[in-house]
C-alpha cells in the first residue's frame, strides 16, 4: 500500500525531511554508513528516543536502510538507499546557502 502523498512537491520533500534532525542525520550519513552509537554523538543535541523515531521514519519513507548483524551485541548500521542519496544536491545546496549566510552575517 502506498502513502497519499501531497499534491506540492516541495510539500512532499518538507514531509519527507522537513525537520532538523533529519536533515542531521542525512548529513551525516551521506559521508557513509554509520552505527546507531554514532549517529548520536554526531547528531549533536538529540535524545535516544527522537533519533530512533526519525531512523524508522525515514526507514519507512525509503531513505536509509537499517541492517542488524546476528552478532552478540546485536551490530545495527545505517545506510542511504539511492532515494537517500538522491537528496546530496539539496543538502549540499543547503550548506553553500548557509556557508554565504554566516559570513554576511557574523
Amino acid at each position: 500500500m502506498s502513502k497519499i502523498l501531497p499534491a506540492c512537491p516541495v510539500e512532499t520533500t518538507l514531509q519527507l525531511i522537513g525537520n532538523k534532525w533529519k536533515v542531521l542525520i542525512l548529513r551525516d550519513l551521506m559521508e557513509g554508513t554509520k552505527r546507531f552509537n554514532e549517529l548520536m554523538r554526531s547528531v549533536t543535541g538529540i535524545t535516544q528516543k527522537v533519533l530512533t523515531s526519525n531512523l524508522r521514519a525515514m526507514e519507512n519513507d525509503g531513505l536509509l536502510t537499517r541492517t542488524v548483524y546476528p552478532e552478540v551485541p546485536p551490530r545495527v548500521e545505517y545506510s542511504l538507499t539511492e532515494t537517500g542519496e538522491s537528496l546530496k544536491p539539496i543538502l549540499t545546496a543547503m550548506s553553500t546557502w548557509g556557508t554565504v549566510y554566516q559570513k554576511n552575517h557574523i
